[in-house]
């Protein structure tokens, strides 16, 4: 893949997540008053979730927070990707840029809320919920690409790379079974085999932050470290 193709890639990207950021804003004004009246069926998995759940109450302002922090992380984030390496050859960072993009799709979680004001069919539900998941499982997927590829591993043709990351993602998101009449305390729909796909989270990305903390000693950059530690806090 080109430099040139690559930058309109990062072009795409930026246009992309500012559409979702903006969506997100338009539609937490909306649901902002209803969420006082959501009730969640279960507290969130995670943990940070775990350990704060024996302290704190669940909030039902905290995802709102949560799912514009992460809209503006990845706007940002894209925007300052392309200005620092529009005209530098990384093999990882194009992965790195696809898993920042995917924290867009966090925002699908407001549809929970827009639920109670809206009346929202529940199909709408199910497709917001799916396009969520495919965002998480594309990120996690190219941050662990990222670091096979930051570790020496050499990739000729990343497009196809990408080709089999999205398939991949596009068969969870789509076979998945999902319950859109109840969710948990970050306003996810609960889906089926959570804890099979918990377990496949945790396998990607401890190999994901291994393959960085290799990273930073094979080729001496202090860098990868930083990496490696933010990818295991993405984790808890």
């Amino acid at each position: 893949m080109t430099l040139q193709d690559r930058n309109v890639i990062f072009k795409v990207g930026i246009v992309f997540a500012l559409v979702l950021f903006i969506l997100t804003v338009a539609g937490s004004i909306v649901a902002f008053p209803a969420c006082r009246n959501l009730e969640s069926a279960r507290r969130s998995a995670g943990i940070v979730q775990t350990i704060a759940g024996r302290f704190l109450a669940p909030s039902p302002y905290v995802p709102m927070v949560s799912m514009l922090a992460t809209a503006l992380y990845a706007l940002i984030t894209t925007i300052l990707i392309y200005y620092f390496f529009e005209k530098t050859q990384c093999p990882e960072i194009l992965f790195v840029a696809f898993f920042v993009i995917s924290f867009s799709f966090e925002g699908m979680r407001i549809m929970t809320p827009l639920k109670l004001v809206r009346e929202i069919p529940d199909l709408y539900l199910a497709m917001a919920s799916r396009f969520m998941l495919f965002g998480r499982y594309f990120g996690i997927f190219s941050l662990f690409a990222a670091s096979v590829c930051a570790a020496g591993l050499e990739i000729q043709k990343q497009q196809n790379i990408a080709g089999i990351i999205v398939m991949v993602t596009l068969i969870i998101a789509l076979r998945v079974p999902i319950d859109t009449l109840s969710w948990d305390s970050s306003f996810s729909m609960i889906n089926g085999y959570r804890s099979m796909f918990m377990m496949i989270d945790t396998g990607v990305l401890f190999i994901t932050i291994v393959s960085f903390f290799i990273s930073a000693y094979s080729r001496g950059s202090r860098e990868y470290i930083f990496i490696g530690i933010g990818s295991f806090m993405m984790l808890a």
